[in-house]
């Protein structure tokens, strides 16, 4: 297939602009090459059509669906999104850049989106009560931190949660300003498709980590932080127990399933959980650096952050059944490619 790949020199829009090339596919990138994201300038890229401008504009996202056959949009301003005056560029780069592209999708009889979306839109996501099932958490307060009880607590009886998987279905609740936008993204991608008979795999990438993780941006979040510590010879710290959980994916595994999401869904609008399907804790992160390195191991501190999430981790199942993907990269041996690589 003519495939346009928005945001392709970005750290994932490599790995895929990559696999989609192996694959066989034609690839026409199109990349604001932002400052912010680049900056130490434009990064070695692979072969293939590189289109310079921002996908806001709507004259230039017209010139690159010339042709083509389907769109894998990568393309958004990424982070934690926790500062208020950040609204204003995450609702700019990914809301009004997708609302564009899908404009310009609807002009150019282009029925296919693959859309680069985020476990972020779960918010708290699932917790386990043996008297209520699987609930929203409720919020975990200051004073309860202090005291060392980490766990969210059930919203009806206020007991301490089990972590429950994260399905597709699940309630979607996004907590800051990247989150909110990201889930905007599929809102209005879901109204273009219904508009326009087009289809739309909505792929809510987890924790990715790989070669070419950035050392300076939330993709690499508290795994630079770790890493930082360790190449002066000190122990990670590691927040609250340890315990937090998350499901850290390869991009190599995050790319293959991009692709496929790009190759096999044509119909409807569906959303795919990418994850590794292994939750693992952020201890488990800290440790496998620190063996990575052969650094000091990790100090578990208790320290806290008020509002950040106890556990997010992905069921996979639907990606696997539906498209036939499953994650097959190593954790340790990925996170010693990120140690590598950061320490390079």
């Amino acid at each position: 297939m003519r495939i346009l790949l928005t945001g392709g020199a970005g750290f994932i829009g490599r790995h895929v602009w990559t696999e989609l090339l192996r694959r066989g596919h034609q690839v026409r990138v199109l990349d604001s090459l932002r400052a912010d994201v680049h900056r130490d300038g434009r990064p070695a890229l692979p072969a293939g059509e590189l289109i310079v401008g921002d996908v806001r504009d709507a004259r230039t996202v017209d010139r690159a669906l010339v042709g083509v056959d389907a769109v894998c949009h990568l393309a958004a301003k990424v982070g934690l999104g926790v500062d208020v005056q950040d609204l204003p560029d995450y609702a700019s780069s990914n809301d009004h850049g997708t609302a564009v592209l899908l404009a310009g999708l609807a002009r150019a009889g282009v029925a296919r989106l693959t859309l680069a979306s985020s476990m972020v839109v779960y918010g708290e996501g699932l917790g386990r009560c043996p008297a209520h099932g699987d609930v929203r958490p409720g919020p975990r307060l200051a004073a309860a931190l202090r005291a060392g009880a980490f766990e969210a607590p059930c919203p009806d009886c206020g007991q301490p949660l089990a972590p429950a998987l994260v399905t597709e279905s699940a309630p979607l609740d996004p907590r800051n300003g990247y989150a909110a936008s990201k889930l905007a993204q599929e809102h209005l991608a879901a109204v273009w498709a219904r508009s326009a008979g087009g289809s739309v795999a909505a792929l809510r990438y987890h924790n990715v980590y790989g070669p070419g993780l950035p050392r300076d941006t939330p993709y690499a979040g508290v795994a630079a932080i770790f890493l930082s510590a360790l190449r002066r010879g000190e122990p990670p710290r590691v927040f609250e127990d340890g315990g937090q959980r998350r499901d850290f994916v390869h991009v190599a595994d995050v790319a293959a399933a991009t692709v496929r999401a790009v190759e096999r869904h044509a119909d409807g609008v569906r959303a795919f959980n990418i994850g590794s399907g292994v939750p693992r804790t952020v201890g488990d992160l800290a440790t496998a650096l620190a063996e990575a390195v052969g650094g000091p191991a990790p100090v578990v501190t208790g320290d806290f952050r008020l509002g950040d999430v106890r556990h997010i981790t992905a069921d996979s199942t639907r990606l696997a059944r539906e498209l036939g993907v499953r994650a097959e990269e190593d954790f340790a041996a990925g996170m010693a490619e990120v140690a590598e690589f950061c320490s390079s």
